[in-house]
């Protein structure tokens, strides 16, 4: 799967910018990125006519404080990649995540369709298993709509990394077996998608329980979880008890990519986490 990525990636000769630039992490990722041709990676540069474009025309935003905007490093990062002098952005390594999703969303802005950013992880499982799971990082409580905004997200994700998705949102009930509020929630999110649920977990992974169940077809290759407590704690499980590797949280529903790194990433995190923002450009 990685190695597949890494070539995608090396394709596209994509430009990335990393706004963290001389964070030493950064700098030692980006010095690989650079000799293996993964991407060339691109500092900040000074404010353009473009980027203020970007953000007044495309954003709506007014000049003055649009250029205000750009005297902020995340912004001008997201602004850069807004105005295509990027294809994608990096950043978190020394910034909180609300700062990169604020710039992100301010600048660059969501995909059509999407109103929440959210984030997933790409599992990668010992027997060769590649999936999406979401929101394991961002949203705490999402609603009907958050929930569909993170399904249509992950289907998009999952397109462009892994292949067709098969998505199955998830409850502690399938189909009409149960009922509760985080129940009606997922059901309401599944009919305005259109994806399977509300399904167990069981049932969205093996073919003969979702047989009995009567609902999918037991294929699931990407989950939406309920809450960040159910997918937080999903996927540090399959990490611990199924020797599962866990990259991301990458965040997703924006028009172009951009990857929020953990402050605790080390090199090789970086460097992964740029290669699967590449291959998502």
């Amino acid at each position: 799967m990685l190695d597949g990525l890494y070539e995608t990636a090396r394709a596209k000769s994509a430009r990335v910018v990393f706004p963290e630039w001389d964070e030493p992490r950064v700098a030692e990722a980006r010095a690989r990125l650079e000799a293996e041709g993964i991407c060339t990676p691109v500092p900040l540069s000074d404010p353009s006519e473009a980027q203020l474009a970007a953000l007044v025309e495309a954003r709506g935003m007014k000049e003055a404080i649009a250029r205000r905007m750009l005297g902020k490093p995340l912004f001008r990062a997201a602004a850069m990649v807004a105005a295509g002098e990027a294809d994608a952005m990096v950043a978190g390594a020394d910034s909180p995540t609300r700062r990169v999703i604020e710039a992100a969303s301010i600048a660059i802005g969501l995909e059509e369709g999407v109103e929440t950013p959210s984030s997933f992880f790409l599992m990668l499982f010992p027997d060769g298993r590649r999936m999406i799971w979401a929101d394991c990082a961002v949203n705490v409580a999402p609603d009907a709509g958050v929930l569909a905004d993170i399904a249509r997200a992950s289907a998009a994700s999952c397109a462009a990394l892994i292949g067709e998705p098969d998505v199955a949102m998830l409850s502690f009930s399938t189909g009409t077996s149960g009922s509760g509020p985080s129940v009606e929630a997922v059901r309401a999110a599944a009919e305005a998608t259109g994806f399977t649920g509300p399904i167990q977990s069981d049932a969205a992974l093996n073919p003969e329980v979702a047989a009995k169940k009567g609902l999918g077809k037991g294929t699931a290759n990407v989950l939406i979880f309920p809450s960040l407590d159910a997918g937080n704690i999903a996927y540090k499980l399959a990490q611990e008890l199924a020797g599962a590797q866990a990259l991301g949280p990458f965040l997703q529903g924006f028009r172009r990519p951009v990857c929020d790194l953990s402050r605790g990433a080390r090199v090789d995190d970086i460097v992964a986490s740029t290669v699967v923002a590449v291959a998502m450009a």
